[in-house]
């Protein structure tokens, strides 16, 4: 199975660069994730390596490859993370949001997990074909009907380090298709974006790092105040299943000839 990925971890206008961002892929599996430690308490930028290290070096050792043994490796990294914690005290509050891509490469099937606002999109033919739902009290009144509440979309109520601990939320396992692409971002990249911003830079370009790269114009162009940082994931040939997508979608609209 083909499989191309790019990668972009940037500082805002912050004082530090809490986002850490990571890979591991063989010729089996392959994990891309994102982690931003949590503002406003010590220690965001260790809990964020910590749990990318953490969850890395689990994939590595690991015999099997599942949804279950992705779990397992989550909830170690959560062990890991309240360890340190209850080890320095100064840090003891210490979080970090989570997003991680898993993809089977023998079965060529995909599934993701996440805890707090970095988010993973799933692309098909060009179009936003899922995304996932915010741990945070702007996503729950935003469900709930509510608009322009004014919220700080920041306020989590979710991620891992924070008390009471909550389960982490797994995606159903998906079957890849010739085309699909991925987007694993933390809050300072998708918050400048729109989704139809993201689709029109997928159907403008060639290579996965282009893509990467429009977005991150398009960042540049608002207020970047955060830290921006993302993993764009090509499943084959995304530009060109788009424009097979797209010629077929065309071609629904044409006048017929007879």
């Amino acid at each position: 199975m083909k499989m191309m990925f790019a990668s972009r971890c940037q500082q805002g206008m912050r004082d530090e660069n809490q986002d850490r961002t990571g890979a591991e892929l063989d010729d089996r599996k392959a994990c891309f994730l994102v982690c931003d430690g949590v503002a406003g308490l010590p220690g965001g930028d260790y809990a964020a390596q910590l749990v990318r290290d953490t969850l890395l070096t689990q994939l590595q050792g690991s015999e099997h490859f599942t949804p279950d043994s992705t779990r397992a490796a989550i909830e170690h990294c959560q062990q890991t993370l309240l360890i340190a914690q209850g080890n320095n005290p100064n840090f003891s509050r210490m979080s970090t949001t989570l997003a991680a891509l898993f993809i089977d490469r023998e079965t060529e099937r995909a599934w993701w997990a996440h805890a707090g606002d970095s988010r993973v999109y799933h692309f098909r033919h060009g179009v936003l074909h899922e995304v996932t739902r915010d741990h945070s009290l702007a996503q729950q009144l935003q469900e709930a009907g509510y608009e322009n509440t004014g919220i700080n979309s920041n306020l989590l109520y979710n991620a891992l380090g924070v008390e009471p601990a909550r389960p982490v939320t797994f995606s159903e396992v998906v079957a890849l298709t010739d085309g699909d692409a991925f987007l694993v971002c933390t809050d300072g990249f998708w918050l400048n974006l729109t989704t139809q911003e993201m689709e029109q830079a997928l159907r403008m370009v060639n290579a996965c790092e282009e893509w990467l790269a429009l977005m991150e114009q398009a960042v540049n162009r608002s207020v970047k105040s955060d830290n921006l940082s993302a993993l764009a994931i090509w499943i084959g040939e995304p530009q060109d299943a788009t424009l097979l997508y797209s010629q077929a979608d065309a071609a629904r609209f044409l006048p017929s000839r007879y």
